[in-house]
């Protein structure tokens, strides 16, 4: 079965082709500036993406037809169960609007759609684990003000990808395990994930939890309302600020780890005091994950891109030890293959193809 898989981010267009489990073809697009500023919003990015996919498709000797499933990553849609979701009209409008916020995931799903239509073969594209996925207990989303919610984004399929990945490496159905996964990338989401669900999680997106390479994470209200209130900002220019330019590289102007390293080998002090300041609030998040599972934490599990830095897992570690020995560490990310594994595990019938 050959599977087309379509993963867009805000700068990049990830694509592979896999053969059931085995991948055939991965390529990463970038795009800057030049590339997207011709467009107002991310759905007008839509024919652009398109285009990039065919010609992928192309030079690889393949045609849309060819692909016997379309699988794309999950965007801003309603809050939901986690799971596999066959794509239909309620989905594709909910993506198409930005039903909980403008991301360029929202088209993953909305050009797997319409490669799958392409090939008349509509019933077989399908997303797996958005980034709204909300299996929160009702007392994690009371957040000590009526008109906001503790709902919002995260990095939902990657932790559910490690956290089965750890299940089936020590022979336990996930559904028996307390986790806590940390996912360590631009972002920074920490969840507890209890009886097969993720029952607690910051909202990396919308600015809850640890600061990250790139966002502020959890702020003081009353000094982010004076700021806001200040003249000197626009709604859109703080919001980049606070997802896109902060964190990390709000101190430091830069995102890549790799550089924040260099610059503590070459005696940079504030560098030093950044880096362990990000792994000390990351720290605590878990921490407190440990205490919505009441203590009883059978494994916590680093991964995303930063974790493949031994100085913040080492920082990081040394403060969550007490908790469980078993600290398991999965650098990287490997969304491609997590909505591929997904996808074929709701046609083996492993897992159940939801309806959105």
């Amino acid at each position: 079965m050959y599977i087309l898989v379509i993963n867009p981010g805000s700068t990049s267009t990830k694509l592979a082709i896999y053969n059931n489990r085995t991948q055939l073809i991965c390529r990463t697009y970038s795009h800057n500036e030049a590339e997207l500023g011709p467009y107002s919003n991310i759905l007008e990015q839509k024919q652009f993406r398109k285009e990039i996919i065919l010609r992928m498709l192309h030079e690889h000797g393949f045609r849309t037809k060819d692909m016997d499933l379309f699988v794309g990553r999950g965007g801003l849609v309603r809050y939901l169960e986690s799971g596999v979701y066959r794509i239909n009209d309620a989905y594709l409008h909910d993506a198409s609007v930005g039903l909980n916020g403008e991301h360029a995931s929202n088209l993953g799903a909305i050009l797997a759609w319409e490669l799958a239509k392409d090939a008349d073969k509509e019933n077989m594209a399908y997303t797996v684990d958005p980034v709204v996925v909300d299996e929160c207990d009702p007392i994690a989303k009371i957040s000590g003000m009526p008109e906001i919610s503790r709902v919002g984004a995260f990095h939902a399929l990657n932790q559910k990808a490690v956290a089965h990945r750890y299940a089936i490496q020590v022979e336990k159905p996930y559904a028996s395990l307390n986790l806590i996964v940390a996912h360590l990338g631009g972002g920074i989401s920490v969840g507890a994930h209890r009886d097969g669900r993720i029952v607690d999680v910051n909202s990396a997106l919308g600015g809850d939890g640890p600061f990250s390479p790139e966002r502020v994470g959890r702020l003081p209200c009353l000094a982010l309302l004076k700021l806001c209130f200040s003249g000197e900002y626009t709604y859109d220019a703080l919001k980049k600020k606070l997802i896109g330019e902060g964190g990390v590289f709000g101190y430091l102007g830069t995102k890549d780890i790799r550089d924040v390293e260099q610059l503590i080998s070459d005696g940079n002090q504030k560098a030093l005091e950044v880096l362990e300041a990000m792994a000390y609030q990351v720290a605590k998040e878990i921490a407190s994950c440990a205490a919505v599972l009441a203590g009883r934490v059978d494994a916590i599990i680093l991964t995303g891109g930063v974790a493949w830095s031994g100085r913040v897992i080492n920082d990081i570690r040394k403060r969550i030890s007490f908790i469980t020995p078993e600290i398991i560490v999965y650098p990287g990310e490997d969304e491609l293959f997590a909505l591929v594994d997904g996808a074929l595990s709701a046609i083996e019938g492993r897992r159940e193809l939801l309806e959105y």
